[in-house]
């Protein structure tokens, strides 16, 4: 059997940790789940932030006299420099602790509810939204690459997911909450109770934020000890895995990032179509008021905090078993997003009010707990120091559904015949792409071939009998994703 290389004798002795690296394994998980519920939090609070324009969009179109053309045009707003600022903050992902790029967004998006309490204009939402777009850019990439760092390659999964369920936690938690808000006091005490909550937790998290250990894959082998994927890396077993750097360009042009990141973009747009137009839609077609619609977005927004986290532990279960992520992340991907595409556009087929209702909550719930997998996918496209990049990068590519699916459905909307043919439109548009993405997710994403084409996996077939594959992992081995 190859056995793992010693570290060279001459080599300097290390200066002795004082961080996390050198807590006892229980000390690093325990913490590990502390940041990873505390950026749960976190995650809540932005889409809480996103979500109080759609549960306030009756009565602000009211006070405002905003048509449903210029309403949609403002719910995308925010998504304009939401992409521009993860494009920006991507290569500070690489370099920036996480934990002082997320202080920083926190404290961006709580200042941004400003404009809205001092001038409630539309101009004033306009510069809000831009804002907080600015401000929420970069946060799911980042939290991501900051929870990646708290858990083995293997094990980051699950608390991944439970980081990224704060997608639909947030609607779950906030939507009540802030429509009674909205019907007590009105649409800008919403605002303010969001902005003085973010900045309470910008406070905590400045004492509570750290940075994980698991900064690479030979920090992992030295904090947990060689494991089975160390071997495999040695050609014991699999493919042989280096951690190196690979070109931005050539990870984003294989067919599974293309496909993955694509299967997201729909999400993101079905679930941003729920959020700034379902609770108007509520009221308006289904008569409800605007406390009952607030309640009731938050059914869809429930099941998508099951489905995240279920779907999420699913392929961290069937990987710890050996099953390839190709079956194990991206069919459960392809397979997510064709389940919630079907459900969506069958809502939009039946005349039957509560059925339709009920298979909203599958599809509009189902398509945030994408978000997650498609993430996985792509961290497995590249190295560990390029992962936080890599992350932004697609984060800023699918998050661009945002910018077009409230305007586009706003369209529809308003042009239509009346309300209800032009929300059945929106619907069953989103509905029809996911379903799409979901099949050519399911033919085209290959993680295995994709990591051989680019240079992150070696074929073992192709290492000659007796030669050592890989370098000493202790120097940069990587563990496949």
């Amino acid at each position: 059997m190859t056995q793992l290389a010693e570290p060279t004798p001459d080599r300097a002795p290390k200066a002795p940790s004082t961080g996390p690296a050198s807590w006892s394994y229980a000390r690093r998980r325990r913490y590990g789940w502390i940041v990873t519920v505390s950026l749960l939090f976190l995650m809540m609070l932005s889409w809480a932030d996103k979500a109080v324009l759609g549960l306030a969009a009756v009565p602000i179109m009211k006070d405002l006299h905003i048509t449903p053309e210029a309403f949609g045009v403002v719910s995308s707003a925010m998504f304009f420099t939401f992409g521009v600022a993860q494009l920006i903050a991507a290569p500070l992902a690489n370099k920036v602790q996480s934990r002082w790029i997320l202080l920083v967004i926190c404290i961006l998006w709580s200042i941004a509810q400003a404009p809205v309490l001092v001038f409630a204009s539309l101009p004033a939402l306009w510069v809000s939204r831009l804002m907080l777009g600015a401000g929420e850019g970069p946060l799911a990439p980042v939290m991501m690459h900051g929870v990646y760092k708290w858990f083995p390659a293997k094990k980051g999964a699950t608390p991944a997911a439970l980081a990224s369920s704060g997608v639909t936690l947030g609607i779950v938690a906030f939507a009540p909450v802030l429509a009674w808000v909205i019907g007590a006091y009105g649409w800008r005490a919403a605002f303010a109770v969001l902005a003085v909550v973010g900045l309470l937790f910008a406070v905590y998290w400045a004492v509570i934020g750290k940075e994980g250990p698991y900064t690479s894959r030979a920090a992992e082998l030295e904090l947990d000890g060689p494991g089975e994927a160390a071997l495999a890396a040695h050609g014991i077993e699999g493919p042989a895995v280096v951690e190196q750097r690979v070109p931005y360009l050539r990870t984003i042009l294989t067919p599974s990032w293309i496909f993955a990141v694509l299967t997201s973009f729909f999400g993101y747009w079905t679930f941003t179509l729920a959020m700034s137009w379902g609770p108007a839609y509520f009221q308006t077609v289904l008569g409800l008021t605007g406390q009952q619609a607030g309640s009731l977005i938050a059914l869809p927004a429930a099941w998508g905090a099951v489905a995240t986290v279920g779907l999420s532990a699913l392929t961290q279960r069937l990987h710890l078993r050996g099953v390839p992520t190709r079956k194990s992340r991206a069919w459960v991907l392809g397979g997510g997003a064709l389940f919630g595409g079907a459900a969506l556009f069958a809502a939009s087929m039946v005349p039957n009010p509560t059925v339709a209702v009920g298979l909203m909550v599958f599809g509009f719930g189902t398509a945030p707990a994408l978000f997650a997998l498609s993430y996985l996918v792509v961290a497995e496209l590249t190295s560990v120091a390029q992962r936080g990049a890599n992350l932004s990068i697609a984060n800023a590519v699918f998050t661009t559904g945002g910018v077009f699916a409230p305007a586009v459905s706003g369209f529809l909307i308003g042009g239509a015949a009346g309300p209800a043919a032009g929300y059945t439109a929106s619907f069953a548009l989103a509905g029809g792409l996911m379903l799409v993405c979901g099949i050519l997710c399911l033919l085209f994403v290959n993680q295995q071939r994709d990591r051989r084409r680019i240079g992150l996996d070696v074929d073992p077939a192709a290492v000659a009998p007796g030669a050592e594959p890989n370098a000493d992992p202790r120097r940069g081995a990587e563990v496949p994703a």
